[in-house]
């Protein structure tokens, strides 16, 4: 038999590829465009905007994807839970982006961006493509096709920056030049920063197109008591959406209502920008949750489940803190990947870096729950994260700006990841090697602090040397103490 974790290995590799290639490109055109927008008032609504974008997602595909997953690897028709949830899909999309769409003007104004009611029509139907598109590429991840997944979000990316570049490089350039020809003719300066949500459209109705075969090859059927189940299984996660949402990118819609208008889109621009520098971290977390998803639901009932859901957890938060040190100790050239307006910001890196590793360990904690239906266990800490998020920001963004955001963020991932631990304990028991998770993670923060202890140095080069002489010992004491235990896993099969 093959190795499951070799396997899981290998997923989260291609699914990377297909996850963090595009998302890093994706993030890296979105730190460009510090560049091409110098000032950050002008980069706000692009943060606000995504903001938005991610509860609407939320609230559109109501946590179907999940329960999709869980229905198929119970019920021997699986086209039916496919039809099902699609048609359901289809029908909720259509309604919702109908309704925003004839009310796209009050809620211009309702969201403070009265003269921008197009950008709004823009962002409900890139809402709509990702949601018709979000069952047939989680049957791709169910049916372990990874490399047409891959594919799908490699041509997306390539989709936007072709048509971001077009207009936000050449045609912007060519205005701002009082050039006559073509490429100038194209730049409308009122839209802006708003052509990267048309390329984004664009680039969504690319993905309908590459995923029409997943639209065909079964019969559209509608069965409403398996809906019903779908549905009672879901909403507890539609809930648990809307309030990691709360946690993940409310803080930048807080910012710009209680700060006062003469600097909250400064501020709001700032910490966008920022935020974007822990991306690895993100993107890595993404990319193994697409791959862990359906592994785990797959592997739920093999007797040797919790000790893989063990493993897979310690392995997990090293490869985080390899990144939250790497990360951390390469900020002095990492700044660079924002324009100098936008770096008096950068000292949430850390902060964010390892809100993300806890939200990470979250998730995996959080595989019992989806597991075994209770899925309401997941929505209560998830709202509790969402709670503590609200009161910091209300408390402390008044004064203290974007640093209570990303101090809220800490808080609220924190407190989540260790209530979810407790919780599984009772409900799921996992024996995690809490000693080995324990010495990386504290081994990791260590380091980091050690290097404050040259960061007054003149010399950035020799602050650099210094920084990955300590990353590169982190990697040889892990190459020291987990040696062994690695190839113990590579030989076993854990069947």
């Amino acid at each position: 038999m093959s190795n499951p974790l070799k396997k899981l290995a290998s997923q989260t590799v291609i699914y990377g590829l297909g996850s963090i290639l595009p998302r890093i490109i994706n993030y890296l055109f979105s730190l460009a465009l510090t560049y091409i927008f110098k000032t950050p008032s002008d980069l706000a609504s692009n943060t606000m905007f995504y903001a938005y974008i991610s509860f609407a997602n939320i609230i559109f595909t109501y946590g179907m994807e999940t329960a999709f997953f869980n229905f198929s690897n119970r019920l021997e028709d699986k086209n039916k839970v496919y039809s099902t949830a699609l048609i359901s899909h289809l029908c909720s999309t259509l309604f919702f982006t109908l309704l925003i769409i004839l009310c796209s003007n009050p809620v211009a104004r309702l969201i403070d961006y009265p003269d921008n009611s197009n950008f709004v029509i823009w962002c409900v139907l890139i809402v709509a493509t990702d949601t018709i598109t979000a069952l047939p590429s989680a049957r791709l991840r169910l049916n372990n096709q990874a490399k047409k997944f891959a594919l799908l979000k490699i041509t997306n990316v390539i989709v936007y920056l072709v048509i971001s570049i077009f207009y936000l490089v050449f045609c912007k350039n060519a205005f701002e030049k009082n050039e006559t020809g073509f490429l100038a003719a194209c730049y409308n300066p009122s839209i802006g920063v708003g052509y990267a949500f048309l390329a984004q459209l664009v680039a969504n109705l690319a993905n309908i197109l590459f995923l029409r075969k997943e639209f065909t090859g079964f019969a559209f059927t509608f069965d409403y008591q398996l809906f019903k189940k779908l549905f009672k299984y879901a909403w507890p996660l539609l809930i648990l959406g809307l309030a990691g949402m709360v946690n993940e990118t409310f803080d930048r819609l807080i910012i710009a209502y209680l700060l006062p208008e003469d600097i909250a889109k400064t501020e709001v621009g700032i910490y966008g920008a920022c935020y974007k520098i822990s991306i690895l971290m993100t993107i890595f977390i993404q990319a193994f949750k697409y791959a862990a998803e359906p592994f785990f639901f797959n592997k739920g009932k093999d007797k040797n489940s919790k000790l893989l859901n063990a493993l897979v957890m310690k392995y997990f938060v090293i490869f985080c803190c390899v990144i939250f040190l790497f990360t951390t100790l390469n900020l002095d050239i990492i700044k660079y990947a924002i324009s100098s307006e936008y770096r008096i910001g950068i000292k949430v890196a850390p902060i964010l870096l390892l809100a993300n590793l806890f939200l990470g360990v979250f998730l995996n904690l959080s595989i019992w729950y989806k597991l075994t239906g209770q899925t309401k266990f997941g929505a209560v800490v998830t709202i509790i994260g969402a709670v503590i998020t609200l009161i910091i920001n209300f408390k402390f963004i008044p004064t203290y700006s974007y640093m209570a955001a990303a101090w809220a963020t800490f808080v609220a991932y924190l407190f989540m990841m260790i209530i979810s631990y407790f919780l599984g304990k009772k409900y799921y028991p996992i024996n995690y090697n809490l000693r080995a998770i324990g010495v990386f993670f504290f081994l990791a923060l260590g380091f980091y602090f050690l290097s404050f202890l040259w960061q007054s140095l003149s010399s950035t080069i020799l602050k650099l040397l210094l920084n990955n002489l300590l990353f590169i010992l982190y990697l040889y004491l892990f190459y020291k103490l987990e040696f062994n235990n690695l190839k113990k896993i590579k030989s076993s099969d854990f069947s």
